[in-house]
C-alpha cells in the first residue's frame, strides 16, 4: 500500500522566454514570484493555484504545462501509473517522468511537502 497526490502544476517554458512567462503569469494569476537559487531553472508561483505548488520551469524543449505527483513510495506509484497506461521517459534524480495517454507529461516524486499536508490529502492505493 502507497499513497500519492497532486503536488504542482508546472509551466514549463523555453528557457529564452522563461522571464517574460514569469512576468505574465505572475501578473494574470495576481501573486509575485520567487526565485530559488539551488534550483535555478523553478520560479514559484505562491498561491498561483491553491492547494498545489505552482512554478514555471525553464526547460530546453516545447512549451507545455505538466503535473507533479508526490508519493511515499516512487516505485509503486511508478508501476501503477505504468499500469494504467503511462510510459516512462526519463529519470531525473528520484524523480521519474512518465507519457500519459493522451501525451502529457507527469513526474512522479518522493514527498515533497509537509507531512501533515501529505497526510490529510494523499490517495491511498493497494
Amino acid at each position: 500500500m502507497h499513497r500519492s497526490r497532486v503536488y504542482a502544476v508546472l509551466i514549463d517554458t523555453p528557457e529564452a522566454d522563461a522571464a517574460r512567462a514569469t512576468a505574465f503569469w505572475s501578473a494574470a494569476l495576481g501573486v509575485a514570484s520567487r526565485s530559488n537559487s539551488s534550483e535555478p531553472q523553478f520560479i514559484e508561483l505562491p498561491e498561483g493555484i491553491p492547494g498545489v505548488v505552482t512554478a514555471i520551469q525553464a526547460v530546453n524543449d516545447s512549451p507545455r504545462f505538466h503535473l507533479d505527483i508526490e508519493t511515499d513510495d516512487v516505485e509503486a506509484e511508478t508501476a501503477r501509473l505504468l499500469a494504467l497506461g503511462a510510459t516512462q521517459e526519463a529519470q531525473w534524480q528520484e524523480c521519474r517522468v512518465l507519457r500519459v495517454p493522451g501525451g502529457h507529461l507527469i513526474c512522479v516524486l518522493p514527498v515533497e511537502s509537509d507531512p501533515d499536508l501529505f497526510e490529510a490529502q494523499a490517495n491511498t492505493w493497494p
